[in-house]
Order: C-alpha cells, then sequence, then structure tokens
C-alpha cells in the first residue's frame, strides 16, 4: 500500500495526474470506501487492503468530465468493466492514468459475521502484502480466527482471472482465488420446478427496500437518466404497491445490463438486504454463451456484444420459447 501512495505522490508532484481514485478509511477497520484524493497530503487516508472490494470504474464517468487526469487504482476484474465503459464511449481513455492493483480476493465482513464471529473490533491479515490464509479478529469477546478464503466474496471464488486487461502500470501480485463454478447456483436454479423458482425468487426479491444501491453501484447502469428515476411512471415510486412491482425493477435492471455485464458481482456487495441480485445477470450471461457463443463483456473495447451484432448463426427466437 505505501508503495502505491509513493507511486500516487509522484504522479500528482509531476503533473502527470490532476487526482487520486481509490480508497479511504471508512469509519470502522473493514469498511474503506472509494474517495478522490487532490494533494500529497490528502493521500494520508488513502488505503488498500482486502476489504477494497469497490469496483472503481463507474466513477470514471464523471472523473473523465473533469480538467487533467484521473489516477484510478483497478483490480482485474474491475479492468472489465472499465474496457466496456469505454466501448460505450462512457469514460475516456485519454483522462485515466490506470495502476492495475494486485488483489488476492477481497473479504466480506458478512461472512465473518456468519461464522458466529460478532463484536468485531479490527481484522489483521487482510493487507496485500500478507500472505497469511488466516485473518485474525480482535473482537470485544476476545481473539477469533477464521480462514481467508471462507471470508471472501462469492465473486471472487468464481474468479474471471488475475489478469488486468487494461494499465498503464502494473503494481503488486495477485493470488489465484477460483475455486468454484461460475454457474453452480444458476444451473441449481434451473433444475428447479416453475413453481419452485418463483418461490425462490419471491422469497428473495421480497426483501428489497428499493434504496436503488445495485443500480448507483453498477457499471453497466450508466444511463444519464435512468427510467427508474422518471416521474412519468410507477416505476419511480419507492414503495412497492404490489408484489409484482417488487420483482418488475430487478427483472428490468437485468434485461438492460444482459450482454453488458461484466459479472463484477456489486450489486450483491452492496445489497444491505443481501439478495444475491447476480444470479439475474449470470442466468443472461449463461444463456448468451449457450446461444451465441461464449463471450465476457469487457474483455477487450472493440468487440460487439451478442446482443447488439447480428449474426445468420444466432439462434432463432423460437429456440427460446422451446426452453420456456
Amino acid at each position: 500500500m505505501q508503495e502505491l501512495i509513493n507511486r500516487a505522490k509522484e504522479l500528482l508532484a509531476g503533473g502527470t495526474v490532476a487526482r487520486v481514485l481509490g480508497w479511504k478509511a471508512g469509519d470502522l477497520p473493514y469498511n474503506p470506501e472509494p474517495a478522490y484524493f487532490e494533494t500529497e497530503e490528502s493521500l494520508k487516508d488513502f488505503v488498500y487492503n482486502g476489504f477494497c472490494g469497490a469496483n472503481l470504474s463507474k466513477y470514471m464517468i464523471e472523473a473523465s468530465k473533469l480538467e487533467g487526469k484521473t489516477l484510478v487504482c483497478l483490480k482485474p476484474c474491475d479492468t472489465y468493466s472499465f474496457n466496456q465503459l469505454i466501448k460505450e464511449h462512457r469514460v475516456d481513455r485519454e483522462k485515466a492514468y490506470i495502476i492495475g492493483v494486485g488483489c488476492k480476493g477481497k473479504l466480506d465482513i458478512e461472512k465473518i459475521r456468519k461464522q458466529g464471529i460478532k463484536g468485531i473490533e479490527s481484522v489483521s491479515g487482510a493487507e496485500i502484502t500478507d500472505e497469511a490464509e488466516t485473518l485474525t479478529i480482535q473482537t470485544i469477546y476476545g481473539e477469533k480466527t477464521c480462514a481467508y478464503k471462507d471470508a471472501m466474496l462469492e465473486r471472487c471464488h468464481v474468479c474471471k482471472g488475475k489478469e488486468h486487461k487494461i494499465y498503464d502500470e502494473l503494481m503488486g501480485e495477485s493470488k489465484e482465488t477460483k475455486d468454484a463454478d461460475r454457474f453452480a447456483e444458476v444451473e441449481k436454479i434451473e433444475a428447479m420446478s416453475p413453481e419452485e423458482k418463483f418461490a425462490f425468487f419471491q422469497n428473495e426479491l421480497s426483501k428489497c427496500i428499493r434504496c436503488n444501491a445495485c443500480r448507483n453501484v453498477c457499471p453497466a447502469c450508466s444511463c444519464r437518466k435512468c427510467v427508474f428515476d422518471s416521474n412519468k411512471f410507477d416505476s419511480a415510486q419507492k414503495a412497492n404497491v404490489d408484489s409484482f412491482e417488487e420483482k418488475m425493477f430487478h427483472i428490468i435492471r437485468a434485461f438492460h445490463v444482459a450482454g453488458r455485464c461484466t459479472d463484477c458481482g456489486e450489486c450483491s456487495r452492496v445489497c444491505p438486504q443481501g439478495i444475491p441480485l447476480h444470479l439475474f445477470n449470470r442466468k443472461f450471461i449463461k444463456d448468451i454463451d449457450e446461444f451465441y457463443g461464449e463471450y465476457q463483456a469487457g474483455e477487450d473495447t472493440t468487440s460487439k456484444g451478442p446482443l447488439t451484432n447480428f449474426t445468420f448463426e444466432d439462434v432463432e427466437p423460437g429456440i427460446v420459447a422451446e426452453r420456456g
């Protein structure tokens, strides 16, 4: 982390960049948050550790409108989102100086709590340079431990890879974290009966409080005016009139990002209700792979997405209808 801060100071002092987009310490040691740093002095609050799960790509939409370059720290998975935003002309590559930072998997404080560890005061072993396989957690009840991999975000277990797809320079090493099948959870739901599927999503989506956190954090949700903010439709309201509206928000949002979602998992990470929202998007990704050939959004900045590129080999609509 100190090496990263020193490099940021060099680039700021030399005028290469006008600001730094990274993470700053939050109120608690396990909740760092995205932040801009415009002076060398302000970088004293800069942090980068296992809890820095936030994807900074979307913040570059506004940063691209500012004078001068912005130094942005991107983890390997974040670079897919950045590429996709370039492809959609939402960020300006010339306004970004990208430092690809190493990643050994990002942590989820809720997974630690689910292991019965409460009253957390601090967590050690989350530093990027730390090779520890175990987290040591200081609580008001004494010291506890848990395996690093058992505290990782779901998306890290199905990691797309530790290769940065776009960068100006790399800093820090990454560690392979994939130990699960990306589509295993989707296949479990596909195996359910229609009634079971409905009950599953009814149960999950009934928790939604329409806080819009998923939409606000999603790199693929970058419209200047969102349909859900329009007062011409009932979709703008926060309260659900009926159970259909409860589901409508998430179903429409999933359709809007189909073919563009990089599966960054930010929607599920920020959901205060713990709804596995990424499952909607991952179902679309799985179907796109099956119908149009394997495709990973954001892998490059030039290829056309399967839903915006017509070929004679495209699946016929009837095939989809037959599957139900």
